[in-house]
């Protein structure tokens, strides 16, 4: 009895040692094959910058105006999408807007090495970086060029500053509004002022006394009445009618009436209508109203008027 109970507990204690073993095997597995990778080419062009942690302190650091980026904050960097960090390795900060103290490294790099050394970036990140966070990069053909390289990437979706911040108009009256000079250097007196060309032409047209002439993008006809107030206040989020915005590096929309979905309606197709045409609101007040008990207003007088 005693051998077979001393048999039962010797077996015992090697299962409940293998399970141990496991875990701690699970808790410190291997790196992949793309992160040390990355992390020696990140030792080799990066860290002389950024540190060997990536968090912007390495032995050049205090040479630049603007301080490299801290690689490792996961609240900056965990929502950036991979192509966004890519072309900034392969292109330089400039590329993105961002300061030109980033030099580009596409004459050293392919485009598989800069994502190992977004792969590595990714596991150094605090708190930790999981694929779900990071959204897809929007790109919207013929987008206008604007005045200044500004990314709604990184204000929106970075950094997270609500759109009412910028566009304080929306919350009460008709319009959204657009950001004073003075607002944008309400940050930007300071944050990449002095080594920044993009942020520089604020303070250029800020010293001219003139407005930044932002190109538009979203404008209904002439004969229709869209008011932002009232959206806003029943909790319509800006994403509704104007898209994924914070995952746009340049701003673009193609909305209104389309050719091809007149004629699919013509021969007795229903297609979706188009995104801000009149059928495309119709139909989100209808369902507002279904879903969410409102009361948005499905008469023509209340659009065109």
């Amino acid at each position: 009895m005693w051998a077979g109970g001393a048999a039962a507990g010797l077996i015992g204690l090697i299962a409940f040692t293998s399970a141990l073993w496991s875990r701690a095997g699970a808790v410190t597995a291997s790196p992949s094959r793309e992160i040390i990778a990355g992390r020696q080419l990140y030792v080799t062009h990066c860290a002389v910058c950024h540190g060997d942690g990536g968090r912007g302190d390495g032995p050049s650091a205090a040479g630049f105006a603007t301080k490299p980026s801290d690689l490792a904050d996961g609240r900056l960097m965990n929502a950036l999408p991979d192509a966004f960090i890519v072309n900034i390795v392969l292109r330089g900060g400039p590329a993105e807007g961002l300061s030109p103290g980033m030099p580009p490294f596409g004459a050293y790099l392919g485009e598989a090495q800069a994502r190992d050394v977004t792969t590595y970036l990714r596991s150094l990140a605090t708190p930790a970086f999981r694929p779900e966070a990071a959204r897809a990069l929007v790109e919207v053909p013929g987008a206008p060029r604007q005045p200044i390289l500004f990314s709604h990437l990184i204000h929106a979706g970075s950094f997270q500053i609500d759109c009412q911040y910028c566009h304080t108009d929306a919350r009460r009256s008709e319009y959204a509004g657009l950001p004073s000079v003075e607002r944008c250097l309400g940050c930007h007196r300071v944050i990449g002022a002095q080594d920044n060309p993009e942020i520089a032409k604020i303070g250029q047209f800020a010293a001219r006394g003139e407005p930044i002439p932002w190109v538009r993008v979203f404008k209904v006809p002439e004969f229709t009445h869209f008011p932002h107030k009232p959206h806003v206040r029943a909790g319509v989020a800006c994403q509704s009618c104007h898209g994924p915005i914070e995952q746009m590096r340049v701003v673009g929309a193609r909305t209104g009436r389309r050719l091809l979905n007149d004629l699919a309606n013509l021969v007795g197709l229903k297609p979706a209508p188009p995104p801000l045409s009149m059928g495309w609101c119709v139909d989100c007040h209808r369902t507002q109203n279904a879903t969410r008990s409102t009361q948005a207003p499905l008469d023509c007088i209340a659009c065109h008027h």
